[in-house]
């Protein structure tokens, strides 16, 4: 599969899991998101658009996200993620979306090092968790994928 077909798979899963979030009405309206990697923010904005009503505190070392897609300052924390999150700790998320992965295998691992714990941390019982890196622990239970997610190409977990 070409990297070019890799993308397009990937996009199309995230935005598969995410729909079916919202359809499935897995997240209250007053729960928190947490957006894990801004980029260029076009899956922040699809989240803003499906839950206008959460507040979605976004995560990045820096920003490089488009205008129309860049979080309030008031919701945009910066620095080095592994850092950052741990102060949701404890905090009852809803949902935590993460894109960070690089598709370097070295790289990811040592981000799946703290991910995984990071996110199951932040998750209030019940809570849901889509990634783009396998997020193996013991408190996340794997959800099957909605149909038009690839496997492998996003990841779906409810906190135990």
């Amino acid at each position: 599969m070409s990297r070019l077909d890799g993308f397009i798979s990937r996009m199309h899963s995230q935005r598969a899991v995410l729909n079916h979030i919202k359809e499935a009405s897995m997240i209250a309206p007053d729960g928190v998101i947490l957006e894990i990697g801004l980029g260029n923010g076009r899956t922040y904005d699809h989240i803003r658009e499906l839950f206008p009503d959460n507040r979605i505190i976004v995560f990045d070392r820096a920003i490089g996200s488009h205008p129309d897609s860049t979080p309030p300052e008031a919701d945009l924390i910066l620095g080095d993620i592994k850092e950052t999150i741990a102060q949701f700790s404890g905090r009852d998320v809803a949902f935590a979306h993460a894109d960070i992965g690089t598709a370097y295998p070295e790289k990811d691992a040592k981000t799946l090092t703290w991910l995984p714990q990071s996110i199951a941390a932040a998750l209030k019982t019940g809570g849901v968790a889509a990634s783009g890196l396998p997020l193996e622990h013991p408190e996340l239970e794997p959800l099957p994928l909605p149909a038009g997610a690839d496997p492998g190409r996003t990841y779906f977990y409810r906190k135990r």
